[in-house]
């Protein structure tokens, strides 16, 4: 390897497209056993290379980034949220922060969807119920869920996956969709993705049977849907969540869930994550994902080829097309 290529070190395992890409245009160190750095190999990470390619169970802290020596000039996240990182910190200490919008959209909404079908239809239930051996055989009372077709779902951010989920259920399966977000999309992207805009989360709960959360995470949507949030729900609604674990406020939801209000969950993001709630795992009419929103072999290939994009942009001089701070 050359010496004057840039050093790049890749925290996690990667596909093997995005590995060897990364081997022949920089000085790439990879992960050999894919387990999380820490704050000691993050710093070690930042102290050694110009560039890391972090991921989000890269906790990089104004703690960790203030280490010393730090040789590194750019954090290229894998992912489109940044709220592992501290940003504040990493422009104070001089870091360019890039992630991977875009990329991830369509199969992230197809897994929002997902787990719209399975809790509404209660597929966990049944397929554990087969698994289990416990099925008895069809009967007119056993496993009754709800119909997708007609219900009216609620997106709570209209980025990119928010529309793309609203659309599926729009023009795929029939659903009234309603929506609000930060900022209003225009009245074209609204009406071409079957939204109806309403002026905020007070106005759009008590009108939804299913809830699909696809804000950022970080301090400004931590716990947003609380126990005021789920009360202002209809009685036997819904909740989806595949944005930020923080976003919910995981004892109001248990909470609901054991009463009732709530039908079902259904859940591929966690607060703490890998760590889940234990009661959770007890509550059959919950709907469990280890974060899969991403998870195609399309949309992580290209996640890894956006990132080498920004880097080697970057180490061009130019300013990497998708840099957040």
């Amino acid at each position: 390897m050359s010496g004057s290529r840039p050093r790049v070190v890749a925290t996690r395992r990667l596909p093997p497209l995005v590995e060897d890409a990364l081997r022949e245009r920089f000085d790439a160190v990879l992960s050999h056993d894919d387990q999380p750095l820490g704050a000691v190999g993050l710093q070690r990470a930042l102290a050694e290379a110009d560039a890391v390619l972090c991921t989000l169970t890269d906790r990089l802290t104004a703690e960790v980034l203030s280490g010393n020596p730090r040789r590194a000039r750019l954090l290229a996240s894998y992912g489109a949220g940044v709220d592992h990182i501290d940003l504040e910190a990493a422009e104070a200490y001089g870091l360019t922060v890039t992630n991977t919008p875009g990329v991830l959209t369509e199969d992230t909404a197809d897994l929002a969807i997902t787990l719209v079908l399975a809790t509404l239809r209660r597929a966990g239930e049944g397929e554990r119920e087969v698994r289990g051996g416990r099925w008895t055989g069809w009967r007119p009372t056993h496993l009754l869920g709800r119909r997708v077709s007609g219900a009216t779902l609620g997106i709570v951010g209209l980025g990119r996956i928010g529309l793309a989920t609203a659309a599926r259920a729009h023009h795929g399966f029939g659903m009234r969709v309603l929506g609000t977000s930060r900022t209003r999309p225009d009245a074209e992207a609204l009406a071409s993705h079957g939204v109806t805009w309403c002026e905020s989360l007070a106005e759009l709960l008590p009108q939804v049977d299913v809830l699909s959360l696809h804000v950022p995470g970080g301090p400004g949507t931590s716990g947003m849907i609380g126990a005021r949030e789920i009360a202002l729900m209809r009685p036997g609604s819904v909740l989806i969540n595949t944005a930020r674990g923080g976003v919910v406020d995981t004892e109001a939801m248990i909470a609901a869930l054991m009463s009732g209000h709530l039908f079902g969950v259904g859940l591929d993001v966690y607060p703490g994550e890998p760590a889940v709630d234990r009661r959770l795992l007890g509550i059959e009419r919950a709907v469990l994902l280890p974060h899969l929103g991403s998870a195609t072999r399309e949309a992580r290939v290209a996640m890894g080829m956006r990132a080498i994009d920004n880097i080697e942009a970057f180490f061009r001089g130019e300013v990497p097309p998708d840099r957040v701070a």
